[in-house]
Formats: structure tokens, C-alpha cells, sequence
């Protein structure tokens, strides 16, 4: 089972922000992540457009960008850098650490995106954690919920939670369209290509490919 501190370094991320990562395994991040959106404050020192909306306490730090249309439903907490797109849809409390990117007609639930993360275009993410420097394709969904009864087990491991995503290294970059079912785990800069459905612990340093067979038939 990949710890916490194997899938993320704390180095770069901000002292406000490095005690969500004083954990054992990656879900126990949420708990404290709960914790720490007791305390957010109401500030906005960042860019809002007019047409954005924002309800509860949310803070938004200098250098922040909101752009039109977005929806904030606090508590949420914005860092110095960090961008949210066009029709975006923050809500269940939000981190997004410096220079991390939400983009265009994406919704992220009760997750922390660590710094210069991105889930850029029509992307779902949802209880879950984004390591330093991850991408997400377009349409790439981060499924939270267990449908069936019972709690989300990573590779044996029962996490004790009914809802609880992906905990995604650094670096990791995982394709257009692909869908990690809840408890994935996947390892620092492993590349996930375009299309797959993951579910489970995943390597570090690893390529992750689909491989399908395409015929060619001339037209009748």
C-alpha cells in the first residue's frame, strides 16, 4: 500500500496546508481536510469576476483568478496563483494549494488539490487528492461513490469511508475520458493513457496503456 508520504512531498507546499498531509494513508487526508474548513475565512484579496458566485466562507488569495460564471459554495480555500474556469463548480470543501487549476465546466467535491495540480476541462473529482503537478485529460472522472453497500477498500485496506475517490501521486497524468472507480491509488508520475477505467493501487513509474484492436472495413 503506498503511504501519503510516498505519494506526495511536502516540499512546495505551503505551511497553512502541510499538516492536511500528516497522515498514514492518502484517505485519512479528507479528515483533516474536514478540520481544516472549520477555520477558513471569508476574504477575497483575489480576482472574481462579476458573474462568478460565491456563497459561505470562502478565501480567495492575492493572485487568485475566478472566472465567469463559476460557482463557489464554501468553505473552500484559494491559493496565491491558483485559477478556477469558466462554469466551474466548487463545493463540500475545496483546497486548491498555489498555482492548482480548475478549469472549464469542471466539478470538484470535498477535495485538495496540491500545488500547480489541474482538472482543466470537463473534469469530475470528487473526495479525492491531487498531488503536486497532476493533469487531468478532458473528461477525466474521479468516481467517489460506492454504489453497493459497505465502505471503499483500497487494495485490502478499508478506508472506513462510504465516499472516497482517488489519491493520485505527484506528477501523475492520467488521459482524456479515463475514469478511476472509487479507491484508486495511483503512484508518483505514472502516466494513465487516454480511455482506460482503473480501480486499485497503482504503481509509481509506471505507463498505464489500453490496448484495443481497430478493424478496417471498406465501405459496402
Amino acid at each position: 500500500m503506498l503511504t501519503t508520504a510516498e505519494l506526495f512531498d511536502p516540499g512546495g507546499v505551503p505551511p497553512e496546508l502541510t499538516g492536511l498531509l500528516e497522515t498514514e494513508f492518502p484517505w485519512e487526508i479528507l479528515e483533516l481536510l474536514d478540520r481544516f474548513m472549520l477555520d477558513v475565512p471569508a476574504q477575497i484579496l483575489g480576482d472574481v469576476h462579476p458573474s462568478a458566485v460565491l456563497t459561505g466562507p470562502v478565501f480567495v488569495a492575492a493572485g487568485t483568478k475566478i472566472g465567469p460564471h463559476a460557482l463557489i459554495e464554501g468553505p473552500a480555500w484559494l491559493g496565491p496563483g491558483a485559477e478556477v474556469g469558466h462554469g466551474a463548480y466548487l463545493r463540500g470543501g475545496v483546497v486548491l494549494a498555489p498555482k492548482a487549476k480548475v478549469g472549464h465546466a469542471t466539478e470538484v467535491k470535498r477535495s485538495l488539490l496540491l500545488p500547480g495540480a489541474a482538472a482543466p476541462h470537463f473534469n469530475y473529482v470528487g473526495d479525492s487528492v491531487l498531488g503536486s503537478g497532476v493533469n487531468l485529460g478532458a473528461g477525466a472522472k474521479l468516481a467517489n461513490f460506492r454504489a453497493l453497500s459497505g465502505t471503499v477498500k483500497v487494495a485490502g485496506h478499508d478506508t472506513g469511508l462510504r465516499k472516497f475517490g482517488a489519491a493520485l501521486g505527484d506528477g501523475v497524468s492520467l488521459g482524456c475520458n479515463s475514469v478511476t472507480g472509487p479507491g484508486t491509488v495511483v503512484g508518483p508520475r505514472t502516466a494513465v493513457y487516454h480511455g482506460l477505467m482503473l480501480r486499485g493501487l497503482y504503481p509509481a513509474d509506471t505507463v498505464l496503456k489500453l490496448r484495443q484492436t481497430v478493424d478496417a472495413a471498406p465501405l459496402e
